[in-house]
């Protein structure tokens, strides 16, 4: 007896690989974490929630769609709530993607969305990106009439390249109105060009534009899973259509409110990710190693080849520094490092200078 078999497209799937963890005493850069912890009153918020363990949460997340209305001057009616924004991720694809259907990402986009569109029986195509940036050229050039999703990370992971709003718009120009352009803007607090834009413009304006944004990176929530969106009334909508009664923790969405509105922390975190960024990125150059210029709060450094980067990562795991590996981005010759605290970054440095030609 065989039992019970799965869909025939997830023999092909295969599973998201966290970032691993650092031995005790050691450095975990290996999951863009803040390194600076979380907001001292999201941590309250979110032991002050535990008195009331018993009751279910509010499966409308209305403190918290309130909290991010206020303040990015959005429209809460238009916001939506999910388990971090991988569930959200998933959710678009269960709502517009079907057997037959193709989702667009770049090559060395984030994986997530390969993983959430073939879930729901789509073909994913990739759009080449050469110099390690997204070309809205390339992506056009790849939207056919089975199109229905176009996933872009920007700025993206792992990279930490960008594309200037002026690009986001010109890509949006160019799809049909029945192709959803999902802008994942994970990352968007730290970038500091005066070009970028994360997208609430166009998904404000937009009847197919959605933007996405994490709890996980600025404001240090990842344990807690929280993540937003915002678009139009109709893809909000259908959303709640598929998402879980209760899909995000009462704790979650309490801390993730308090969290939204301490803009202090998040300059903190982004003030200490600026410069430690600059640093560490000038400090490898300085040692010969082939470092992308990065927006994000980490850095895709390059070697000769895929076993020159495994034995780097070696090196440094030997000394207690996780990285992560990058193969599952079709980047294997590449180690991308997370921004951490100030020792972090310099054993890493150190690592690096002392790491055999």
């Amino acid at each position: 007896m065989t039992g019970p078999r799965p869909l025939p497209a997830l023999s092909s799937i295969t599973p998201y690989q966290a970032g691993a963890a650092a031995e005790p005493g050691g450095h975990k850069l290996s999951s863009n974490e803040n390194p600076l912890g979380c907001s001292t009153v999201a941590r309250d918020a979110l032991i002050a929630s535990a008195a009331n363990l018993e009751v279910y949460p509010d499966g409308g997340a209305t403190v918290l769609r309130a909290a991010i209305s206020d303040v990015h001057g959005i429209d809460r009616n238009r916001i939506f709530i999910g388990a971090g924004s991988d569930e959200i991720l998933q959710l678009v694809c269960r709502a517009y993607l079907a057997p037959g259907h193709e989702a667009l990402k770049t090559k060395h986009g984030f994986v997530i969305y390969d993983l959430a569109a073939r879930q729901a029986g789509a073909t994913v195509v990739n759009a080449p990106e050469p110099t390690l940036t997204a070309e809205v050229d390339s992506l056009l050039d790849r939207i056919t009439d089975r199109t229905r999703i176009v996933f872009l990370a920007n700025p993206n992971n792992p990279t930490g390249t960008y594309l200037p709003f002026d690009e986001i718009k010109r890509l949006h120009a160019g799809l049909r109105d029945d192709i959803l352009l999902v802008l994942d803007a994970a990352y968007a607090e730290y970038v500091s060009a005066n070009d970028y834009a994360a997208g609430v413009e166009l998904a404000g304006s937009q009847p197919n534009v959605l933007m996405t944004r994490t709890f996980s990176k600025i404001h240090g929530l990842a344990a807690l899973r929280v993540g937003w969106c915002y678009g139009p009334a109709s893809v909000i909508d259908a959303l709640h259509r598929v998402r879980g009664p209760f899909n995000v923790n009462a704790p979650a969405l309490a801390a993730a409110a308090a969290a939204v509105q301490d803009v202090e922390f998040q300059a903190a975190s982004a003030g200490h990710n600026d410069t430690e960024r600059t640093r560490v990125s000038e400090a490898l150059s300085a040692l010969g190693l082939a470092v992308v210029p990065s927006v994000a709060n980490f850095v895709l450094v390059r070697f000769l080849n895929h076993d020159t980067a495994i034995a780097a990562d070696a090196f440094l795991r030997a000394r207690g520094i996780v990285v992560r590996r990058m193969e599952a981005y079709d980047l294997p010759e590449s180690l991308r490092l997370s921004i951490g605290t100030v020792a972090a970054n310099d054993a890493v440095i150190s690592a690096f200078s002392e790491m055999p030609g």
